[in-house]
């Protein structure tokens, strides 16, 4: 079952007229433009953010993962 030829691409675009009417389709196709551009400024928006935070909160957890560290690592007397 491959993709539909050039017939039933127009018999399909027939049946979609005749459900919705020829007026109703631009304001459709115009709803989904602007909901796919929603969803790829929000996406950028979450991509942004996420750097942020990753910037700011590395450089604390490396210094909080440091001071941890100092405070597990046992001090070791010289034997002799």
């Amino acid at each position: 079952m491959g993709m539909p030829g050039g017939q039933e691409l127009l018999i399909i675009l027939a049946i979609v007229v005749l459900l919705f009417g020829a007026k109703k389709i631009p304001e459709l196709a115009k709803g989904l433009g602007k909901g796919i551009k929603n969803f790829k400024a929000e996406m950028k928006n979450d991509d942004d953010e996420e750097i942020k935070t990753a910037s700011t909160e590395a450089p604390k957890k490396v210094e909080s993962e440091k001071e941890t560290a100092a405070k597990e690592t046992p001090k070791t007397t010289e034997q002799a």
